[in-house]
């Protein structure tokens, strides 16, 4: 207090009733600025003090900040404990304090390094001038010299989409409402990609007046985002190629995510049903068989932090089959002591390969089987061909007759990939070259075919066929074939007798020579006999009537066997 406060009581009471009048709280401080002599009722309900509580008081009391007193936006308690932002202003021995808001509290000088760190720079447009001022940041970003510089009409030519931005400005100050957008500018031969914002402002009658903002250059984040969606184009591009399932699975909260399309194929499921996560995968899901090798897989997997590789059979929902799959991924950790947070993998339905590996294995057994039977076969007609051929004329003759009768049903077992073999066609491609052949009870040729269209198994397809070759040889030779007259009337029918029916056959011979029962028993008997008896478990009784050879054979047939078609 001066000389004349001190000795002009009137004045003392004025300045006493406007400090205990003020709106915001003042302090005077001791000599030595340590102490509280005074504080008026606006600092007490600031600092929720009962009135007078602060006179007197260290000034410690007010905040625990050695710079608390400073001039600037300082951090006081109340008397709960609470801490408050209110801004100081000091001249010296007396403090204005008053109470600031959030966004006033926030924003500070230190602030101006978080917006530099974050690549912000500030901007700000008059409109009665028109002119931009730039800080260093923004302007170092735009490429033009900082402050009071620019106007629009400048910048313009750099923004590769200005009316779109003009636009984008006038609809927010009709509106008085924030403006947010990414462009592109070409700034020195370089594209430049920036994110603005900014905000209209008004005067105290609500007139436009200018705006304020940020600009940031985030060239280099849209070339990261770029690159990152480039990848992830390519990844899914090839799993989709490959026929993969992606998905992720967060492990807290047993969630998984399917991240294409395929993963709905491979299980079944349409959009309404969701996705599934490991409690339903494993429980209802997975083939019950497999379940202990997939929970102790995971198990591993997560203990020795390793890449999980599974295989088990689903039960598809749209369907209801059973398909094999094959599931690799990946555990994510956020630091490696601690449990990982989600997997992230690749599904494939293998069902198919693995039905492909399983046909061609079965495939090179049949094949060995039946090389060693057509071995064994060839053996046979070799022995028995050189113990009934008179001269080695006959010897050819025959042997050579046999073994293209032989590659003959081979061939047709081939071209039907090992499985079946028509009854039809081997009967017709032994008698055609000797005789017209007339099919389903046709009466012009010499030889009459009739019966159903069977296909006979691999397995009797062979035995039958030189069975043919031979009944039609010796007919040839001997019996009906053998003159102009004579006959041949093959009829055949499947009984219902067996898992895949019994095949009757009856070959009938009549106009050719009178016939008489043989006095040895060649190769051709022996095969009838024996061969359809041991390999086709067949009934077989023969005639040798004079008037006529016949033959009736009784054989059961297996059932085919579709694993070993490769297209079924």
């Amino acid at each position: 207090m001066t000389e004349r406060t001190k000795h002009d009581p009137e004045e003392a009471d004025l300045r006493r009733t406007a400090f205990d009048g003020a709106l915001v709280g003042l302090v005077l401080l001791s000599d030595d600025g340590t102490g509280i002599r005074v504080a008026n009722p606006a600092l007490h309900a600031l600092l929720a003090r009962s009135s007078g509580s602060l006179d007197g008081a260290p000034a410690s009391d007010l905040t625990a900040d050695p710079d608390g007193l400073c001039t600037g936006i300082r951090v006081w308690r109340r008397a709960d404990g609470v801490e408050i932002d209110v801004r100081v202003r000091r001249s010296q021995d007396v403090l204005v304090v008053e109470a600031v808001d959030a966004d006033e509290a926030a924003h500070s000088e230190a602030n101006r390094d978080a917006m530099a760190a974050a690549g912000l720079g500030e901007w700000r447009w008059d409109r009665r001038s028109g002119a931009v001022t730039l800080s260093h940041r923004a302007a170092r970003i735009l490429g033009q010299p900082p402050g009071r510089s620019v106007t629009w009409g400048v910048l313009r030519p750099f923004f590769t989409e200005p009316d779109r931005i003009s636009a984008l400005v006038k609809e927010a100050v009709e509106n008085l409402e924030p403006a947010r957008f990414e462009t592109h500018l070409t700034i020195e031969g370089r594209d430049v990609v920036v994110r603005v914002a900014g905000q209209a402002l008004t005067d105290e009658g609500g007139t436009f007046t200018g705006m304020v903002g940020v600009v940031q250059d985030i060239t280099t984040r849209i070339e990261a985002r770029s690159e990152l969606l480039a990848h992830d184009h390519r990844l899914r591009a090839a799993t989709a190629v490959a026929r993969l399932g992606i998905f992720e699975w967060h492990m807290l909260d047993d969630h998984a995510v399917w991240e294409n399309e395929r993963m709905y194929e491979i299980f079944g499921h349409g959009p309404e049903d969701g996705t599934i996560g490991k409690t339903e995968f494993l429980t209802g899901i997975l083939h019950p068989d497999d379940r202990a090798a997939v929970r102790k897989a995971i198990s591993g997997a997560l203990r020795e932090d390793r890449d999980l590789q599974i295989t088990g059979r689903i039960r598809r929902k749209s369907d209801g089959a059973w398909r094999t799959i094959e599931m690799g991924g990946r555990f994510e950790r956020d630091t490696p002591d601690r449990l990982p947070r989600r997997l992230i993998g690749v599904v494939a339905d293998v069902t198919d390969r693995r039905l492909a590996e399983e046909r061609q294995t079965l495939l090179i057994r049949e094949l060995h089987h039946r090389v060693k039977n057509t071995l064994a076969t060839v053996q046979a007609i070799v022995g028995s061909t050189a113990r009934t051929a008179n001269d080695i004329d006959s010897f050819y003759e025959a042997f050579v007759g046999r073994i293209k009768s032989l590659a003959h049903t081979h061939s047709v077992l081939t071209e039907a990939t090992w499985q079946t073999a028509s009854l039809g066609s081997l009967l017709v491609n032994e008698l055609r070259p000797y005789a017209e052949v007339a099919e389903a009870g046709g009466v012009d040729g010499r030889v009459v075919l009739q019966g159903p269209a069977i296909d006979l198994p691999s397995d009797v397809a062979v035995p039958i066929g030189m069975a043919i070759h031979e009944l039609t040889t010796n007919a040839a030779k001997y019996g009906a074939l053998s003159n102009r007259t004579g006959r041949v009337t093959v009829a055949w029918e499947l009984e219902p007798v067996g898992p895949a029916g019994t095949l009757r056959l009856t070959w009938r011979e009549t106009g050719g020579p009178p016939v008489s029962p043989p006095r040895r028993q060649g190769f051709g008997s022996r095969l009838l006999h024996r061969v359809l008896i041991t390999q086709v478990q067949a009934e077989v009784r023969t005639d040798y009537a004079p008037d006529g050879f016949s033959l009736t054979m009784r054989a059961p047939l297996p059932v085919r066997n579709m694993s070993l078609n490769p297209l079924a």
